[in-house]
């Protein structure tokens, strides 16, 4: 269904980027969601010449742009500049005094979320895609009721992807202010004096990373026996050291009971293996997950029934119902923004009659912008095993790369993940600094169907933190030659 691309001149306009349209609008694709899967889906539906609409009841962006992925990088990226600070003597610099403000951190950190913001809009207008302000609800198949504006939009098709928001537990109500999730913790100008940070995953460990930067006194407490439990566990074992050694206290196997507030301070009971104990702060950050967004969209109109908080899809992003589509993590597949970009793009592209391979979630990368930072895809040692493969570890350790010396960055390593005979590259995780950025050229290799013996054939430039990766695959044949 290939139509002329739809451009029209709006003359009265609402908030940035938004548009406004007749009572009864028709389209070939409509979005629900402005995220990184809606307004990528968008962008891709203009390229290829359909009719489309963005509908965002927020900020165009979604969260990963406003509250999460966006603004959270900016304020690591503050804590990595303050912690080098700290660390001046070790390359000969003498700084007297080290003045921290986190609140103008935060506005930086704003700004950078406005440029991108309007970046989108800009992007969707420059593709002939209309945005509209509005809560989208289904009345039927291919028809949504905006709201407010009683506006009626028809569309051929219609991609839900309305994305998540924090999970939270009955123990620790929000309130905003002390007890919080990343929403609020994001534009919080004040630095805590003690925080409770009550989940071990991506969220958890990077403001863990932040807090502890500016000198908070930082406590993560898990339910699960190890921090990041979806990673390889001599990864997430190697991050818990290195958080414990920067000072920030880990309770695994630890569940919270219950929240005593009082003014400016709360008592948090934990329950651990060995019983339990009260942790004292001024801050309580709640990141135990994200639920998708299903509620008030009027699934029940269409026949779709949500199962676990999540809407289900078939491999081709197809709900139960002809010509809805769900992507990105109200999915509940794999809660990462690139994840719903591809997603996006796959659907587009399939109701535009383009054949692609289909989505591969195990090879998807993941990266966590903890310090050190965390990155990986594929299946993780004990994975490989469980499934019977014939398995070769391949490990660089940073500490003998000469560009992580000279960076003074040697904490971490590279560990493939490979079949033996084969050389076949099943997995890679990495944790180190800056290792997110090394992930995307093993990765491609892995896409490529590249092997170890490739990986080792391959001429890195010298000295790079990327030499770990080559070092690594010569390992699983035993002939790395600088370890």
């Amino acid at each position: 269904m290939n139509s002329t691309l739809h451009q029209r001149d709006i003359s009265a306009r609402g908030p940035v980027g938004f548009q406004r349209l007749s009572p009864i609008s028709e389209y070939d694709i409509a979005i629900i969601g402005s995220g990184p899967g809606g307004y990528v889906a968008g962008i891709r539906a203009g390229q290829l010449g359909f009719k489309t609409v963005v509908i965002e009841k927020a900020e165009l962006g979604g969260i990963c742009l406003n509250w999460g992925c966006i603004p959270s990088k900016a304020l690591l990226r503050n804590a990595e500049i303050l912690s080098l600070f700290k660390r001046s003597m070790e390359f000969g610099i003498v700084v007297d005094k080290i003045d921290a403000d986190f609140s103008k951190g935060v506005d930086r950190s704003r700004k950078v979320v406005d440029r991108l913001t309007k970046g989108v809009a800009s992007l969707l207008k420059k593709n002939g895609v209309d945005i509209l302000s509005g809560a989208a609800h289904f009345t039927g198949p291919n028809t949504l009721k905006i709201e407010p504006g009683d506006i009626t939009i028809k569309a051929n098709n219609i991609i839900i992807s309305t994305g998540g928001s924090p999970k939270t537990i009955p123990p620790l109500p929000i309130d905003g202010e002390m007890v919080v999730t990343y929403m609020q913790a994001i534009i919080q100008r004040e630095v805590p004096k003690a925080v409770v940070i009550v989940g071990g995953g991506a969220i958890g460990v990077e403001f863990a990373s932040i807090y502890k930067a500016y000198g908070s006194d930082v406590t993560l407490v898990e339910m699960l026996p190890r921090i990041l439990p979806n990673e390889d566990d001599e990864i997430s074992k190697h991050l818990e050291r290195g958080l414990r050694k920067r000072g920030i206290k880990i309770l695994t196997n630890s569940r919270v009971l219950g929240l005593t507030k009082s003014e400016g301070y709360a008592k948090i009971q934990v329950e651990k293996e060995d019983g339990a104990v009260e942790l004292d702060c001024d801050r309580v950050l709640v990141a135990i997950g994200i639920q998708g967004n299903v509620e008030g969209i009027g699934l029940e109109n269409i026949g779709v029934q949500p199962h676990a908080g999540f809407i289900q899809v078939n491999e081709n992003l197809e709900t139960s119902t002809e010509g809805v589509y769900a992507i990105g993590d109200v999915t509940g597949q794999l809660l990462l923004a690139h994840v719903a970009s591809a997603q996006g793009i796959y659907v587009v592209e399939r109701i535009a009659g383009i054949e692609n391979p289909k989505l591969n979630y195990i090879d998807m990368p993941k990266a966590t912008y903890s310090s050190p930072q965390v990155a990986s895809f594929g299946l993780t040692e004990q994975q490989a095993r469980d499934e019977g493969r014939d398995v070769i570890i391949g490990k660089f350790p940073l500490i003998a790369s000469g560009k992580a010396l000279a960076l003074a960055e040697t904490e971490g390593m590279v560990k493939l993940v490979t079949e033996r005979t084969s050389g076949e590259l099943l997995g890679a995780h990495l944790i180190g600094s800056e290792v997110t950025e090394l992930l995307s050229g093993v990765s491609m290799t892995r896409m490529l169907e590249g092997t170890t013996l490739e990986m080792g054939w391959m001429v890195y430039s010298h000295p790079t933190l990327s030499e770990a990766l080559k070092e690594a695959a010569l390992s699983t044949r035993g002939e790395a030659i600088h370890v």
